[in-house]
């Protein structure tokens, strides 16, 4: 029976962040509408627990012999570790040196157009296995087109690069307490590139609560000294951490606008799941926010904290044509739609090669 091959190890990273979502909800699409003849199966590093890499329908986890960093090192200079399956689909760039039948997704230009939000390694890192995908992968998977063009600027190669946007996944609320009323409220992992600096020197003249939810990235960001830096008062500004599906479900049920102030994105998936959710957005002038937004959102230029509370005003103020222009925007993108465009991607190669 063929296999498909996922590789899920992002789902183990400390700070799986936007990337683990796409890698979770996109393998069990694959493995929910996976032909009759296939099995979909989850390939991981070698981990102590591989718990946080099950998924309903997907086979596995199967752990290769080497741990994550000694698996990185070795797919970055080209060790022929292959992680088995008949074709493998590689969610983020962290891919074996390319065999017939291998997908890489590209989340974003990010390592070439803002390195300075990267850690040095990191921004190094990303910039060599992207350039090896689109040189040496039967294809290469993108959400937006602005990624495919910068991506065609700054890493040409011969693999075909395809256009596939994320999903949107309607988790069940669960209960949380201590909520503040009518909030604004942002979603990301707390790092240079998010723009939550900016943010929260907006807020200065927006007399409403501040939630941020996502764990602490790298960077030293330190929100509560920004907040003191800045004067806004510390009980405007909740900082929730990390929290679960079903509780951010409930987090962003609750919001009165979400603020997406980033510097760079490749896609934005809060974005979508806001607009789903009926929450108003506004979001910064990155491309592929304006892209994935559509129109459904206020836009707001990059790193201008008074555009940014001009635009955040507005949406407060104005909110009903936001929220239906955002569910009719956000009802375009579903992981059955994102799975079966990967699955003819894949299906075209093993035609091809069997």
């Amino acid at each position: 029976m063929p296999e498909l091959v996922v590789l899920t190890e992002q789902l183990l990273s400390p700070v799986p962040g936007g990337t683990g979502r796409y890698t979770r909800e996109l393998a069990a699409a694959l493995a929910a509408s996976a032909p009759a003849d296939w099995v979909v199966r989850g390939v991981t590093a070698r981990h102590g627990d591989l718990t946080p890499a099950e998924i309903p329908g997907v086979l596995g986890p199967r752990a290769l012999a080497l741990p994550r960093r000694a698996l990185t090192l070795a797919w970055e200079y080209g060790l022929p570790l292959w992680p088995g399956g008949d074709v493998v689909h590689a969610p983020t760039p962290l891919a074996p040196p390319a065999r017939r039948g291998l997908v890489v997704t590209v989340h974003d230009t990010v390592p070439f157009t803002h390195p300075e939000t990267l850690t040095p390694r990191g921004a190094a890192w990303h910039r060599k296995v992207i350039r090896r995908a689109t040189a040496t992968a039967a294809a290469v998977v993108v959400p937006t087109r602005a990624v495919a063009a910068e991506l065609a600027q700054h890493a040409p190669g011969p693999a075909p690069v395809h256009v596939i946007g994320h999903g949107v996944t309607a988790a069940e609320p669960l209960p949380f307490a201590g909520l503040p009323d009518d909030y604004v409220l942002a979603i990301g992992t707390v790092e240079p590139r998010k723009g939550l600096d900016t943010l929260i020197a907006a807020m200065v003249e927006i007399q409403r609560p501040l939630v941020v939810v996502g764990p602490q990235g790298w960077g030293e960001v330190d929100l509560t000294a920004l907040a003191d830096r800045h004067g806004l008062p510390r009980e405007r500004l909740r900082l929730l951490g990390r929290v679960s599906d079903g509780e951010l479900a409930t987090v962003m049920s609750r919001a009165a606008v979400l603020a997406a102030p980033s510097r760079a994105e490749g896609f934005g998936l809060p974005v979508l799941e806001a607009m789903a959710a009926g929450v108003p957005v506004v979001h910064s002038d990155a491309p592929a926010l304006v892209e994935v937004a559509g129109g459904a959102g206020i836009t707001a230029r990059r790193d201008d904290p008074a555009d940014l509370a001009r635009a955040l005003a507005e949406a407060l103020d104005h909110p009903d044509g936001l929220i239906t222009r955002g569910r009719e925007r956000a009802a375009q993108f579903t992981w059955a739609g994102a799975a079966a465009a990967v699955w003819r991607l894949h299906l075209g190669h093993w035609a091809n090669n069997h």
